[in-house]
């Protein structure tokens, strides 16, 4: 049996509960008041434009009131804790990235909270486009470019907001025996002026905020970090097309309650979120920020954050990577 099977059974079989006959009636009446999406991001960057579209729509679907709780920091481990430790009612729901979900058990060495002992998955619903990109007037027009140029200096330095940026950029650094020191930024739009003004010698971001910067002139990009080519970014190469083999990292996004919420809770919304993924009109938003729409069910969500926790482990050694 393949070890990606095995892994789906596991997740399977987490995701098995005995449902009680109250929870069934509990879920009819759902939601009964608002429903609060915590956002690991401030407002304004790429994730809480993201997630924004989805709760404008389960709005819409549900006719109730849907709270944004913008909870920055801590690279969204405090938006991760909160929920963690909310009330499993069906009211308090995450809205999270596979970086943050599979990727901080590798970046911290203590967390309070387990990323899949303490959270039920109700689908994923986005998948997003990580780009570099430098000043719109740096001479680096290419991945070979500023390879040659990190190789002629001990002073690069290069911003990241998250774990798919640190992720990507010491990936990458390792790949093209480069260096440069990375410097921590709350939000993309914080780090946006140093990049643009060349404080910043290249950065790896989120498209969802990027695509409207390099339409802007603001930012060059001149990569992205899939293993395809998006067409939020058009002619621009792939990493493995700039010679990085097997290069191919991306986030999807998806939400979470926390452990113990009726399993009919779950699944209600997660047929809105489905929904919602699957709508053409989502499709062409996505298309403008840089991502593609993503659906996975609650079990399939659950065996893919597991095969990522497995699979980027191996990345985050070979990247030399230390937990802080």
């Amino acid at each position: 049996m393949d070890r990606r099977d095995v892994i789906k059974g596991m997740g399977a079989g987490a995701l098995t509960l005995t449902v009680p006959a109250g929870a069934f009636a509990q879920a009819e009446n759902y939601p009964a008041q608002p429903m609060h999406i915590y956002i690991g991001f401030p407002a304004g960057s790429g994730a809480d434009i993201l997630g924004r579209y989805f709760t404008n729509r389960l709005g819409q679907i549900t006719g109730k009131t849907i709270v944004v709780e913008n909870r920055p920091g801590a690279n969204s481990n405090i938006a991760l804790g909160l929920v963690a430790k909310a009330k499993p009612d069906g009211y308090s729901i995450l809205f999270s990235a596979n970086s943050n979900m599979a990727g901080s058990r590798y970046l911290f060495k203590s967390l309070p909270f387990d990323t899949v002992q303490d959270f039920v998955p109700a689908g994923t619903f986005a998948q997003i486009v990580f780009v570099v990109v430098v000043a719109p007037d740096s001479k680096i027009n290419s991945i070979a470019d500023l390879t040659a140029f990190l190789k002629t200096t001990d002073r690069a330095k290069y911003g990241y907001t998250n774990q798919m940026g640190i992720l990507c950029a010491e990936l990458y650094k390792s790949m093209t025996n480069s260096k440069a020191e990375g410097v921590s930024y709350r939000t993309a739009p914080e780090a946006l002026p140093d990049v643009t003004n060349g404080t910043l010698d290249f950065m790896i971001m989120d498209g969802t905020f990027a695509a409207a910067q390099v339409r802007a002139g603001r930012l060059k990009c001149i990569a992205v970090t899939t293993g395809h080519r998006s067409d939020s970014f058009p002619g621009v190469q792939t990493m493995q097309e700039a010679g990085l083999k097997n290069f191919d990292l991306s986030p999807w996004w998806g939400a979470y309650f926390p452990k113990g919420t009726p399993q009919p809770i779950v699944d209600k919304f997660s047929a809105w979120i489905l929904q919602i993924a699957k709508e053409p009109e989502t499709a062409k938003f996505l298309e403008s920020v840089g991502a593609v729409p993503h659906h996975d069910t609650p079990k399939e969500a659950n065996a893919r954050l597991l095969a990522d926790i497995e699979l980027w482990g191996p990345i985050f050694k070979a990247a030399n990577i230390q937990p802080q």
